[in-house]
């Protein structure tokens, strides 16, 4: 290649010399022409051969690469076919010397098992002797078995023929017996535990309402049907009394309550069954006393003052009642008869002091007993409430009270409590059962109420004689303080549609005869029995 390239630059070199040696311009340009044409191709032809021998070395090149990947893949091949040579005889031996070894462990576990087979026999023999043997005194003792039963026969028999008792009549007596001394010693038993449950429970309770008792400590206030004003002087009886009596009639007309103005010096006695129309008349003619002037349209005007006075107290009464007791929640209409209670009394006793009492006293036995102590308070702070207004409607207070708790949406357990109270119901919880012993220890304080124990007997006495008197009637019973009159009659004398007629009959006697504080219930009962013998 490179000898022609010689060739050709000698040519060329020649051309020019003979080129210039011409004097033609025109065969120069000619000649320069021709030249750089040929110097093209042998550019284009040096460029080709150098291509086509690049190619030449890179298929040679590319024929050695696959040789020599050709020889690696064999020596691969046979490295890796000799490895797993390797690794199968590994795997080979492997499972040889297992499979010998489990061979050795089974030829060992089936001599263990020929040694238990041959000991199983032997036991086998062994135990097939043994019940050989069990078979024979088996026979035996069913053999003796049946002469002891033939024999116990025979004595049952000699039994039976002395005694003249059957085996069926022996066994039945000696169950009856046995029956007898059981329910015998049951009879003692439960009666023991009775007795040991009353006696630690009465004990329990004893206990309860004496700490209940020494824990609340209330004053007792007793009051009178009657006031008494003091005067400044005897001057003033004549300017109430007013010029024929205007003036005194102008003030119990306004108040509803008797002035008893008589020889008492600087006094005047206000008389009346109700305590706040009294309080009412006393407030009143204090004013007035204070004020001078005495005439029917200044007593009025007190009178309108006086009234004003006492709603505001008893409003305040009301309210320090709940607050005293930590009972809340009331509404504002039962506040306020709490606060009428205050001159509202029971046997002389103040009912709201009463009450309060009550509220204590249950809240203390609730508190011992693990009840609910607001709400025992509650029941006991309401109990009395129907007394606030008993003087204004029909009925016993325990019934107007239930109708106002009813009407005021107190729960069921409260107006079970109140309505229980005097036991004219069942009580349905601990707090009415606590609120009837709270109300009975709060009445039975020594000076709390003022009747006497003589006047009590004798209302009692009065209320069964009323009674006895009638026609029919067997006997009485005067119960729950006086509040119950029981009558037993005589069913051959009175039949049922007469009891209707015989209750109402001594229901007039008693209001007649009697005077007693709230009601009595006259319950009759009438019982008849047949009675006949199996002769």
């Amino acid at each position: 290649m490179y000898k022609n390239y010689n060739i050709y630059a000698k040519n060329i070199e020649k051309l020019i010399k003979e080129v210039f040696q011409i004097d033609n311009i025109v065969y120069l340009i000619i000649a320069l022409v021709i030249g750089i044409l040929l110097g093209i191709a042998i550019g284009i032809n040096y460029r080709k051969r150098i291509s086509e021998a690049k190619i030449g070395v890179a298929e040679e090149r590319a024929e050695k690469i696959v040789e020599e990947a050709t020889r690696e893949a064999e020596s691969k091949k046979k490295e890796i076919l000799l490895e797993a040579k390797e690794e199968s005889m590994k795997t080979k031996n492997e499972m040889e010397r297992e499979a010998r070894e489990r061979r050795n462990e089974l030829q060992k576990t089936e001599k263990r098992l020929i040694q238990k087979e041959e000991s199983l026999d032997k036991k086998l023999d062994s135990y097939e002797k043994k019940e050989e043997q069990l078979m024979k005194r088996s026979e035996e003792l069913e053999k003796k078995k049946a002469e002891v039963e033939k024999l116990h026969q025979q004595e049952l028999i000699e039994l039976e023929r002395i005694s003249g008792v059957t085996v069926e009549e022996a066994k039945a007596h000696i169950m009856a017996e046995g029956e007898k001394e059981v329910r015998h010693e049951m009879a003692i038993m439960i009666k023991d535990v009775e007795a040991k449950a009353k006696a630690e429970s009465d004990k329990r309770a004893r206990e309860i309402v004496a700490n209940a008792i020494q824990k609340c400590a209330v004053d007792h206030v007793t009051e009178t049907t009657v006031s008494v004003v003091q005067l400044p002087n005897d001057e003033m009886k004549g300017r109430i009394i007013g010029r024929e009596g205007r003036n005194i009639r102008a003030l119990e007309t306004l108040t509803g309550i008797d002035l008893i103005i008589d020889d008492t010096p600087e006094a005047v006695i206000l008389s009346g069954f109700d305590p706040i129309r009294r309080e009412i008349a006393r407030i009143a003619l204090e004013k007035l006393i204070v004020d001078g002037r005495v005439h029917p349209s200044r007593i009025e005007e007190m009178v309108e003052k006086a009234k004003k006075e006492i709603e505001v107290t008893i409003k305040e009464e009301g309210e320090a009642a709940t607050f005293e007791t930590g009972v809340n929640g009331l509404k504002p209409e039962l506040i306020r008869l709490l606060g009428k209670l205050k001159y509202r009394t029971s046997y002389g006793q103040n009912v709201l002091k009463h009450s309060i009492e009550v509220a204590h006293l249950t809240g203390l036995m609730a508190a011992e007993l693990g009840v609910d102590v607001t709400l025992a308070k509650r029941a006991g702070l309401l109990h009395d409430i129907g007394k606030s207004v008993d003087y204004e409607m029909e009925g016993s207070h325990i019934s107007i009270g239930v109708n106002l708790l009813k009407k005021y949406k107190e729960s069921n357990l409260i107006i079970n409590a109140v309505e229980a109270h005097h036991g004219d119901v069942d009580p349905k919880s601990i707090i009415a059962v606590l609120v009837q012993a709270a109300d009975a220890i709060s009445a039975a304080r020594p000076g709390a109420r003022r009747e006497t124990l003589e006047s009590y007997i004798k209302r009692l006495e009065k209320l069964e004689e009323i009674a006895n008197e009638f026609k029919g009637v067997e006997k009485s019973f005067a119960i729950q303080a006086g509040r119950e009159l029981r009558i037993v009659i005589i069913p051959e004398e009175v039949n049922d549609e007469e009891m209707t007629i015989l209750a109402r009959e001594i229901a007039k006697q008693i209001e007649e005869k009697l005077e007693y504080p709230g009601q009595v219930k006259v319950n009759l009962i009438r019982e008849t029995r047949a009675v006949e013998y199996a002769k």
